[in-house]
């Protein structure tokens, strides 16, 4: 077993063990890098933190409100229904990209696998 050639991005060399077909580690690797920039794409577009922050600031401001007496209790309850209705779709969203990225993976592991057994 040798180790990745690559040098990491505060200058010093990677430390990664890569197997004998193997010169590069995944980050390192050149022929990777269309792989890795299309993984990095879609974490950038990743937007559910950003929306699960506002509907918990939603949440938090439909309370006060019903405290305080400004939203009755019957409205208060639907939109507390809504926002219930946004989450599961959040995390439906999430578990999608989730199995669309194991998908590409088992794919890469797959196409690797195949490539050995050619050898």
């Amino acid at each position: 077993m040798a180790i990745c050639p690559g040098i990491k991005r505060d200058g010093t060399r990677c430390t990664v063990i890569v197997s004998g077909s193997q010169e590069y580690c995944y980050q390192h690797d050149p022929g990777r890098s269309e792989e890795r920039r299309r993984a990095a794409s879609r974490a950038g577009k990743s937007k559910p933190s950003r929306e699960l922050q506002g509907v918990k600031t939603q949440l938090q401001t439909l309370v006060d409100r019903v405290l305080s007496g400004e939203v009755a209790r019957a409205d208060a309850s639907v939109c507390g229904q809504l926002l219930n209705v946004k989450l599961r779709a959040l995390e439906q969203e999430r578990k999608m990209k989730e199995v669309e990225e194991l998908e590409e993976r088992l794919e890469v592991l797959e196409e690797v696998l195949k490539r050995r057994k050619t050898k």
